[in-house]
C-alpha cells in the first residue's frame, strides 16, 4: 500500500509476551538500541504472572516503553490481534511485529524501512531470521508465492507469499484494508494465514539485510512426530488452523491437505519414540475440526 501521508506517527513495535520476562527484557533492550528513529515500543502482555508488568514499570514511567495488559491469556494470535488493533487506532504508519524471544539486530528496522522506501508499495516486509548459532531459523523460514519454503537467502529482496510474526513490518493502511489476525487461532498458523491474506492483495518481500535472532529453545521447528509428549496437544491448534489457511488456496490447498495428513502420520509411525497414537489422534482430530472452523476476521475501528 502507498504510505498514508495523513499519518503522524512512525513505527509501533508490537511485542506479545506471556511469562517470559527474562527474554522480554532482552528483546526490549534490542528495540531500544535500534538505529531507526521514531520507534514506539508496545508490549502486549497476555496477563503474565511472573512480574512482567513490574519489570517494565520503570521504562513505562520514563516513556521508553508502552504497556498493555490484555487481562487474560489470548494466545499469540489474540495478542497480535490486540496489538495491531492498538497500532491502527493510534494512527501509526507501520506496525513492526515480533515475539518476546526475538532479538532484532541494531539496524533491523532501518533496513526494513530503507527497503520499503526503495520498493514503494508493499503489503509486508519480513526480515531474515537466524537461530542462536547463526543458521537460518527453521521455525521462521518464509514461503514463496506458491507457499514453498524459501531456500536461497542471498538476494537482498525475495518475493514472499507467507511469513511469521518475527520481524514483520506491515503498513497500518494494509491492516485497515485486510483486517486483523484471527484471534480465535490462539496459537499457530495465525501468522501464515495473516501474511497470506496480505500477499494475495499486495506484493510482499523478504529483506535479507534486516536480521533478527530468534532465541527459541531448538532449531527443529514444529514437528509433532518428535516433539515432547507434554506438547502434543498443542498441535491440535496447528492442524485445525492450517485448514483455514489452505482452504483459501482452492485446489492447490486441497491437494496439500490431502497429502499432509498421511505424510505426517507416516512421520509419527517411523520417527516417534512414544505416544504415537496420541500424536495421530491430534493430527486427525485437529484436521477434522478445521473443516468446520470458520472464525471471523475483525477490523480496527
Amino acid at each position: 500500500m502507498k504510505r498514508d501521508e495523513g499519518m503522524t506517527k512512525g513505527v509501533a513495535a508490537v511485542v506479545v509476551t506471556y511469562n517470559r520476562r527474562a527474554l522480554l527484557a532482552q528483546c526490549v533492550e534490542c528495540l531500544l538500541r535500534q538505529s531507526a528513529p521514531e520507534l514506539d515500543i508496545w508490549v502486549i502482555d497476555n496477563a503474565s504472572t511472573d512480574g512482567t508488568g513490574d519489570m517494565l514499570a520503570p521504562m513505562v514511567r520514563d516513556g521508553r516503553v508502552h504497556y498493555a495488559n490484555t487481562g487474560s491469556n489470548l494466545g499469540g494470535a489474540g495478542g497480535f490481534e490486540y496489538g495491531l488493533r492498538l497500532a491502527a487506532e493510534r494512527d501509526y504508519q507501520y506496525a513492526w511485529i515480533m515475539d518476546d524471544d526475538a532479538m532484532p539486530q541494531p539496524t533491523a528496522l532501518e533496513a526494513l524501512l530503507s527497503a520499503g522506501k526503495d520498493i514503494g508499495d508493499f503489503g509486508f516486509l519480513s526480515g531474515k531470521v537466524l537461530w542462536t548459532d547463526g543458521s537460518i531459523c527453521r521455525m521462521n523460514v518464509q514461503r514463496d508465492l506458491k507457499l514453498r519454503n524459501i531456500t536461497d537467502f542471498t538476494p537482498r529482496l525475495i518475493p514472499c507469499g507467507a511469513a511469521t510474526f518475527v520481524s514483520l513490518l506491515v503498513p497500518v493502511s494494509v491492516v485497515r484494508e485486510v483486517g486483523l489476525p484471527i484471534g480465535e487461532f490462539f496459537i499457530w498458523a495465525d501468522d501464515l494465514e495473516y501474511t497470506r491474506r496480505i500477499s494475495l492483495k499486495h506484493p510482499c518481500w523478504v529483506v535479507t539485510d534486516s536480521v533478527t535472532v530468534h532465541c527459541c529453545e531448538t532449531n527443529n521447528g514444529g514437528n509433532i512426530a518428535t516433539d515432547a509428549p507434554e506438547r502434543i496437544q498443542r498441535y491440535r491448534y496447528a492442524y485445525r488452523n492450517e485448514v483455514v489457511l489452505y482452504r483459501r488456496e482452492g485446489l492447490r490447498g486441497a491437494v496439500r491437505l490431502l497429502l499432509r495428513t498421511p505424510l505426517h502420520v507416516f512421520r509419527v509411525l517411523t520417527r516417534s519414540d512414544g505416544h504415537k497414537w496420541e500424536r495421530i489422534r491430534v493430527i486427525f482430530g485437529g484436521t477434522l475440526e478445521g473443516l468446520s472452523f470458520r472464525p471471523p476476521i475483525r477490523y480496527p475501528e
